[in-house]
């Protein structure tokens, strides 16, 4: 209960009651608010308390296959005024709930949505992708099951090409490798499917930054910060003369990468770097000739 202002009929104090949502005089019962609107915000970034989470719930994504809006039965085994359900009513009540959670997927979308979204919670640990790229990846997904791209084709190899795409779309530096690896499904399968999407759905994916693939290749072989930033100047060079078009872009930030080993004398080999960036060694030579002899460049 809180005290809040007095009766307007006998001036005695008025008393809100939180679990109804009723105002009423402590002293001669006058009901002046039979339910009271609630005051606080719909849905907080910094939630504190539980009775909050609880009231709020989880936040709606695109990758949840219901979005986040499907009500459940709780597991509560008490009534609206707190009294312990029979069990009878307990068996009933979980009855209700098996058949209620069945039929949020009886339609063979949903179904889909949720296999995929499974899948899709799995590659998010796997690749450390951000919720940005999730959502993305959710929403080019539920693009393609809506066109009913999906019907015909695997799941996992769908929802790998939207993946990749999403990736692209959002400057994130995975390769295909990096989502067949994770997904356990063939390289060939997801530029196949990337190709469906970027065509059927009509997707506008922007050319990938060499540059942005530098700091995934050096984090896994281990390079210095002064490494990397002459391998980001090489790239930057690079750019300026417009000599990078048409080269994966991967394979130019390995070359960049290894011509600046050899620049500060760092011992890596070739084959340390192509493992790192999942390029060849022949790609990386070529590359590096190509860059040496474009920038002038003396190691």
């Amino acid at each position: 209960m809180n005290i809040d202002d007095s009766c307007k009929r006998c001036k005695g104090l008025v008393l809100t009651d939180v679990a109804t949502g009723e105002r009423c005089c402590q002293s001669c019962g006058n009901v002046i608010v039979e339910r009271i609107e609630e005051s606080r915000s719909a849905r907080s970034l910094f939630v504190d308390s539980q009775d909050d989470r609880n009231r709020t719930g989880a936040p709606n994504s695109l990758a949840i296959h219901d979005r986040g809006l499907a009500t459940i039965i709780g597991k509560m085994g008490k009534d609206a005024s707190g009294k312990s359900l029979s069990v009878s009513m307990k068996n009933n009540i979980r009855r209700l709930r098996i058949w209620d959670s069945r039929s949020q997927t009886r339609e063979h979308i949903d179904r889909n949505l949720r296999l995929a979204f499974l899948e899709l919670d799995k590659l998010k640990d796997k690749l450390t992708l951000s919720d940005t790229v999730i959502e993305k990846t959710a929403h080019i997904y539920r693009k393609a099951v809506g066109k009913g791209l999906v019907r015909g084709r695997s799941i996992q190899g769908v929802l790998g090409a939207a993946a990749y795409a999403a990736c692209r779309d959002t400057g994130t530096p995975r390769t295909l490798n990096d989502v067949s690896d994770a997904l356990n499904i063939k390289r060939k399968d997801i530029s196949k499917g990337y190709r469906m999407l970027v065509n059927e759905l009509d997707l506008k994916m922007p050319v990938v930054d060499s540059i942005n693939c530098v700091s995934k290749i050096a984090s896994k072989v281990g390079l210095d910060e002064k490494t990397r930033r002459r391998a980001l100047e090489i790239l930057t060079n690079a750019n300026n003369m417009e000599i990078t078009a048409g080269k994966d872009p991967m394979g130019l930030a390995a070359a960049a990468l290894y011509i600046a080993c050899l620049k500060y004398d760092v011992k890596v080999s070739q084959r340390e770097i192509s493992i790192a960036s999942g390029v060849t060694e022949v790609t990386i030579r070529n590359r590096y000739k190509g860059l040496r002899e474009s920038l002038d460049l003396t190691i």
